[in-house]
């Protein structure tokens, strides 16, 4: 409707990743020590709702600079929103609850992801049959009706701050902290390990979200689906995600082998993406392959950190993680749209299966390192809880 370019659209998703390069080493101190988790909350949601606002006004208006700025305002809500967030399941819930918590909080996450995918292309039918016409005024008033999701937000932040200040009046409980302690000087004392880890991470995600935003044109052009079609096996990674990572968390809860787990990732996503690339094979079954790996990675990945850092650390290597995670996200995300404009999807596929194997070296780098240093990333569960009773 606006005329722009793969580049240009993807740069939407930059300017998203944009702030939280640095937000992310902030969002905590900012509720610890400047907001509290309850006037944070409310003031990420505000602004998250203003950015979505702004976002559909550039589009009514047909000001692709304008729809840039939403997205940066938008931005620096949205992630510093879900450390609030977890801020408050961990002051709400406790071990392990907690696990069965953060799982549905992913769960959630994914499940508005998917009715995200699903609904705006009906939204925006129906907005067009009642205007007669599509253009910009119709993207922008479907991305008006979509905010409405950023005031339910919104609403809820209002009523948990209540919550919260009524459990702490009953319950004399102070107000959730992060306990997030960062300290950029920590970065020297950073571990080979943990160096790789971010590796894993940004090559990983630089393969997955870029090729979900691009997704619904690649499986409408090289598979002939329906604009409806593309949306529904576009979403699968999600939907899968959803119920599938509770579970993924309990088995490598249960198991151990974290990097096992992480190998065995990053592989079925480097054969998702090969199926895509050079065959015509049914693309149902690589989008599930990758929704499975998705899932598999993120319960195996990130607990990793907390084995190699020591705790009065764990604050620093998050948000260091975070903020490099964003940082590859950005430039991928235009780098994608270039490749997308002047080469097509096989050479997208061609590089975003390149991206993987640069995580699947790091992974294989990574048991090693592990195993000359005798590190616990590769123990059974079994083998560091009965070390853990020992120490």
């Amino acid at each position: 409707d606006m005329k722009v370019n793969t580049a240009q659209f993807m740069a939407l998703y930059a300017w998203y990743s944009w702030p939280n390069v640095v937000l992310c080493f902030f969002g905590g101190f900012l509720i610890d020590r400047v907001f509290g988790i309850r006037l944070g909350t409310i003031i990420f949601s505000i602004f998250v709702c203003v950015g979505q606002v702004i976002f559909a006004l550039g589009a009514l208006v047909n000001t692709f600079w304008l729809m840039e700025t939403g997205r940066f305002i938008f931005g620096i809500g949205g992630e510093s929103l879900a450390v609030a967030q977890n801020t408050y399941a961990v002051s709400w819930f406790k071990g392990k609850e907690l696990n069965l918590v953060f799982g549905l909080q992913l769960s959630m996450a994914r499940i508005g992801s998917t009715v995200n995918m699903n609904i705006m292309g009906w939204i925006y039918s129906r907005v067009q049959d009642l205007l007669g016409y599509t253009g910009p005024s119709t993207l922008g008033l479907t991305l008006m009706i979509g905010g409405v999701t950023c005031l339910f937000s919104l609403a809820c932040a209002l009523i948990l701050a209540y919550l919260d200040r009524r459990a702490e009046k009953l319950l004399h409980k102070e107000q959730g902290k992060t306990g997030e302690v960062i300290k950029l000087t920590d970065v020297k004392d950073f571990s080979l390990s943990l160096w790789l880890i971010f590796v894993i991470c940004v090559c990983y995600y630089a393969a997955v979200f870029p090729f979900i935003g691009l997704g619904k044109v690649f499986f409408i052009e090289k598979f002939k689906f329906s604009s409806q079609e593309a949306s529904a096996i576009n979403s699968i990674v999600y939907i899968i995600s959803a119920p599938m990572s509770p579970v993924f968390g309990l088995l490598v809860d249960k198991l151990g082998k974290n990097i096992i787990w992480v190998l065995c990732a990053v592989i079925t996503t480097l054969a998702s993406h090969i199926m895509l690339a050079f065959t015509f094979w049914n693309p149902w079954i690589a989008m599930c392959l990758l929704g499975v790996a998705y899932s598999l990675l993120a319960c195996a990945l990130w607990p990793m950190v907390a084995f190699v850092v020591p705790e009065h650390q764990l604050g620093t290597a998050y948000g260091f993680m975070q903020s490099i995670q964003n940082l590859g996200l950005a430039i991928i995300a235009i780098a994608a749209g270039m490749i997308l404009d002047t080469r097509g999807y096989l050479f997208l596929e061609v590089f975003f299966s390149a991206c993987v194997c640069l995580s699947l070296i790091a992974v294989v780098m990574l048991y090693f390192v592990n195993h000359l240093t005798g590190g616990d990333l590769n123990w059974s569960a079994k083998k560091r809880e009965k070390l853990q009773k020992v120490a």
